[in-house]
């Protein structure tokens, strides 16, 4: 399709652009009024479907697009600098087809999170550091503009009565926003990127999140189908070590995942995903967590992979684990394995269902069986501090012993954060189950110890 098939007006010739302007510069206010202009022009005189079409064209159709704006800014007549030109058609095609300001931080894939701190400030975070940006935009009216996208896109919507929302962008990156009278200075926006191309083992291990002798040891519990919690902060890396242990589920297993907002990338080929859907504007029809759950029993799972528990569904998903559905994981905010087990406890409460402490933990004793702990270092790094084992309990105690920690020893020179993974010794119970299902544990990791 030829370019110029895209105009309502066939006759329309893009005004030439004279030498005199290639040095000329242009204030962030000039910028703004002129992209504004371009913008109104491409709404009245070109069809946005066509452009569309373009603009899905892989080979070169972001070019094309660029080509069309450009001859959009040389009409205006603005004396405009070479760089200035290219810049404004940029911005331009971002606001009408991306998230405009945001877009070169999207397809920078050094960054993982962004955070608009309403629409003057943004930061960013890269390797576990947080810095400030010179993004911005022109208003809060500008950043609504891009929240109604992105909400708008998967559904959703935000409002003063429904000033909160999780979504996800179409690349998987998770988003929440929060708008007024709740966020007292403006609109806020928080994204959790995620590649295209999620982190692998090797990448953990040459990260030095972990080392081979831990790796062998998920792996043997991935296969031989234990219940495991991966615990964790925010950004310490729960959802990416999830990832990589689900990679180690055989092809031939049906994988049923439920999320908030779905974010997991599960490789396997057979994988059913669940995501849970806020109240409409009447405030009704909500479907929780505990209701997919619930009806995941019903569709004939090998695995039930819940994306975070975070409230009664704690219940439900030990009951799975402990009636048949074994292999399953899960993630939880926590501190450290022993915090883990004591919010799952408290989640377990937040039901209908009236059980006493005792009967509680004896639920969870059956059907965990590890709880893998990561952490977010100072220097940014993260590192799996934790592989406990859920050994049994008794009363008003319930058991663990740890089969491998991270002991931080101090700083660098850099700052970067120095300490040792470090095996304690302890043979685990699951050893037997795992080399009756034909994945015995290595013989040599109890004694190993690896300075990073």
């Amino acid at each position: 399709m030829p370019e110029t098939a895209v105009f309502m007006t066939p006759h329309f010739v893009p005004a030439v652009q004279p030498e005199s302007r290639e040095n000329t510069t242009i204030t962030d206010n000039a910028r703004s009024i002129l992209k504004a202009a371009v913008h109104n022009d491409l709404i009245k005189r070109v069809d946005l479907d066509k452009l569309a079409l373009i603009q899905a064209d892989a080979s070169g159709g972001r070019q094309k697009l660029l080509n069309i704006i450009l001859q959009f800014v040389n009409d205006q007549g603005v004396p405009l600098s070479g760089r200035d030109r290219d810049q404004v058609a940029n911005e331009v095609l971002d606001e009408v087809f991306g998230l405009g300001p945001l877009e070169p931080l999207l397809h920078d894939p050094g960054i993982n999170d962004i955070l608009v701190n309403t629409h003057t400030t943004v930061y960013v975070e890269r390797q576990g550091v947080i810095e400030k940006t010179n993004i911005s935009f022109r208003d809060n009216a500008h950043l609504m503009h891009i929240i109604d996208k992105i909400v708008s896109a998967v559904g959703r919507r935000i409002d003063e009565s429904s000033p909160m929302v999780d979504a996800r962008l179409l690349d998987g990156s998770r988003v929440n926003i929060i708008v007024p009278p709740l966020a007292i200075d403006g609109p806020l926006l928080s994204i959790r990127r995620f590649g295209q191309s999620p982190l692998t083992a090797d990448d953990l291990l040459r990260r030095r999140a972990l080392i081979p002798q831990m790796l062998e040891i998920l792996q043997c519990a991935v296969r031989a189908r234990l219940n495991i919690i991966v615990s964790g902060g925010t950004g310490a890396g729960k959802t990416t070590l999830l990832n990589v242990l689900s990679g180690y589920i055989s092809q031939f297993e049906r994988i049923i995942t439920i999320e908030d907002s779905a974010e997991l990338q599960i490789q396997q080929e057979h994988v059913v995903r669940l995501e849970c859907r806020p109240p409409n504007l009447e405030g009704r029809g909500a479907i929780r967590q505990r209701e997919l759950v619930m009806n995941a029993l019903r569709m004939r799972p090998d695995r039930i992979i819940l994306g975070e528990v975070r409230g009664e569904e704690a219940l439900d998903m030990l009951q799975a684990m402990n009636t048949g559905h074994d292999g399953s994981i899960t993630t939880v905010h926590a501190n450290n394995p022993r915090d883990a087990i004591a919010r799952i406890e408290t989640m377990c409460m937040m039901g209908n269902v009236l059980l006493p402490d005792k009967a509680i933990r004896a639920q969870i004793a059956s059907s965990i069986n590890l709880v893998i702990q990561v952490s977010r270092m100072s220097d940014g790094s993260r590192r799996v501090t934790h592989i406990s084992e859920i050994t049994g309990s008794s009363g008003e105690i319930l058991s663990m012993q740890d089969i491998f920690l991270f002991e931080k020893q101090g700083l660098g020179a850099n700052g970067e954060v120095r300490g040792r993974f470090k095996a304690t010794g302890i043979v685990p119970k699951f050893a037997e189950v795992a080399r009756a299902a034909g994945f015995p544990l290595p013989l040599n990791f109890m004694d190993h110890s690896v300075e990073v």
